[in-house]
């Protein structure tokens, strides 16, 4: 549910925080005291259009932002926050929007930026807001099957996911089959490419690892009348005639001869005589090194070819070897499946018909199910509209079969909202009604239905009762109370019969500060409620006999509710 709302410099609003509870709250006020400008903060903190002019007078910007409270851990809001990347806690959603005077909009939700778009899927899940002439959700065909497919239940989800475990199995097979009956000119290039390649690849033998190895080797060869200089004088300073040998030998005799005196210089001759040692070796693997060192033009040439090869292959088949052996790998199960292209489309053509009778069958069953559905359906919204004095209505749900029964993720079916509101006269699309006071009879007809179903938290009416009186009136109260059993309802209201049926009453007023106007909202007492909704049945002046009125509304209203619960 939404639990607070904070209104910042928007429209004649400077500073307004405002707390909700659940069931049913009614905001009443004189006409132009600003309720519906708070309802419109609410359709712009969910992604509603907006602009500029909506700041107020004097403001470099508007802020809204407001609080949710989600108590269901499956609410289907949770997944469409995963999608975003957008972490949650506790059930608790907060949405924020700025609207700059640049026109430039800023989104969040959970204080990450978001898109308008994401923030609109977002809230979507969180709020329907419905005035007389607004588009929300059941006045979106697209979403009549969807709705139909909640109020079957249980047995409708468990067919759906036995149709979609199928489904998605026959796209992702006909997409690949698809793509297998190109058209043969592309495949035929594509065979040569690939042997081509292939061909290329094998042919340079290569060995992952040996392209460091080649370049140790060139840079030897580069450099061989330097290496062989230096390996020559550090042979001749170690081990010539009067060189390092000579002079490390003439030391480690004498220190051993001394330390045969004084036993503290032991180690020291012992070091001594490890260095001749070490020399002595290094001195003779030099020479062996320096015997066996020969220049070869042919195979610096060589070294320099192979490598060129290599480059040239890593620019077109990848950054490293092992990149291109990679590559190599795929283009060759890519190749074996075009050269054998023919028995697997062949295979998977049989594999894609029996998964169309399959689908088939559970697309069938989920008709079944609808078809069921829709009979139970009828009756409840039915029944709906008799008791909101529409008895002489008429309310159909249609379920056809799509055009040369193709799929889609719902099956095979259509699912279009019918009515007729006069006796006699045919049945129309529910979207096509325009008659004001009807159509917000027969949404509310379809909300006391769907209210259990939807997993909205929150359902905004702004003023669905104008132009109705009477029983009719209190009719349309009873069913805003009745939907607001399973979803928080906050409904803006002229009617007496409405706002008595509150669970919680704010009044909204305008003030004068400063030459300049603001609105306020507060939530009334009893004492305060019987006075306004003796205002709002009398229209003018509070007289005795409409504050009793306005008490005995009150205290029916409870009995009324009581009923509901």
């Amino acid at each position: 549910m939404l639990s607070e709302l904070s209104i910042h410099n928007f429209a004649i609003i400077e500073q307004l925080e405002v707390s909700f509870d659940e069931g049913l709250t009614v905001l009443t006020g004189e006409t132009g005291a600003g309720k519906s400008i708070i309802i419109d903060a609410v359709q712009l903190l969910v992604g509603g259009r907006g602009s500029q002019e909506f700041i107020r007078h004097g403001a470099n910007k508007a802020e809204l932002e407001g609080m949710f409270i989600i108590e269901e851990e499956n609410h289907p809001v949770f997944e469409k926050l995963n999608d975003f990347g957008i972490d949650f806690e506790d059930g608790n959603i907060i949405l924020r929007r700025d609207i700059n005077s640049n026109g430039k909009t800023s989104c969040r939700v959970n204080g990450k930026l978001v898109t308008i778009a994401s923030l609109r899927e977002i809230g979507s899940q969180l709020i329907d807001i419905h005035g007389q002439h607004d588009n929300q959700e059941l006045m979106h065909e697209r979403r009549h099957i969807h709705l139909l497919d909640q109020f079957a239940g249980q047995p409708l989800f468990e067919a759906h996911k036995n149709y979609h475990d199928i489904y998605e199995r026959y796209v992702k097979l006909k997409r690949r089959l698809e793509t297998a009956n190109e058209n043969e000119q592309q495949v035929a290039q594509r065979i040569d490419l690939y042997s081509f390649q292939l061909k290329e690849i094998d042919a340079a033998g290569l060995q992952i690892g040996e392209e460091e190895e080649l370049e140790e080797e060139k840079l030897k060869l580069q450099h061989f009348n330097r290496l062989f200089e230096r390996l020559n004088t550090a042979f001749e300073s170690i081990g010539g005639d009067n060189h390092a040998l000579d002079w490390v030998g003439s030391a480690m005799s004498d220190l051993e001869d001394a330390a045969s005196i004084d036993k503290e210089l032991t180690s020291h001759a012992e070091i001594i005589s490890s260095c001749f040692y070490s020399l002595q070796d290094v001195s003779h693997e030099l020479k062996s090194i320096i015997d066996s060192m020969e220049f070869d033009p042919m195979r610096l040439s060589f070294v320099e070819d192979r490598l060129a090869l290599l480059l040239s292959l890593k620019r077109k088949y990848g950054t490293t070897i092992e990149d291109i052996l990679i590559y190599r790998e795929k283009i060759s199960d890519e190749l074996d499946q075009l050269l054998n292209r023919d028995a697997r489309i062949v295979q998977e053509q049989e594999k894609l018909d029996q998964l169309k009778k399959d689908l088939e069958i559970e697309a069938n069953e989920l008709s079944i199910i609808r078809k069921h559905a829709a009979t139970e359906l009828e009756k409840a919204i039915m029944q709906q509209l008799k008791e909101l004095y529409m008895e002489k209505s008429d309310f159909k749900v249609s379920v056809t079969r799509k055009p040369a029964n193709v799929f889609d993720s719902n099956g095979v079916d259509d699912v279009v909202f019918l009515i007729s509101t006069n006796l006699g006269e045919p049945l129309k699309q529910l979207v096509k009604i325009a008659s004001g006071g009807e159509l917000s009879r027969i949404m509310l007809a379809l909300k006391t239905i769907f209210s259990k179903h939807q997993g909205i938290t929150s359902i905004i009416f702004d003023e669905v009762d104008t132009g109705v009186s009477g029983r009719v009136a209190q009719a349309i109260a009873d069913k805003i109370s009745m939907v607001a059993v399973n979803s928080q309802v906050l409904c803006i209201s002229h009617l007496p019969q409405v706002a008595a049926m509150a669970d919680h009453h704010l009044l909204i007023k305008k003030e004068v500060t400063d030459n300049r106007t603001t609105t306020a909202v507060a939530e009334i007492s009893e004492i305060e409620r019987t006075k306004e909704l003796s205002r709002m049945l009398s229209g003018a002046e509070i007289t005795s006999l409409t504050l009793q009125h306005a008490e005995e509304l009150l205290s029916m209203a409870e009995t009324r509710k009581a009923t509901f619960h």
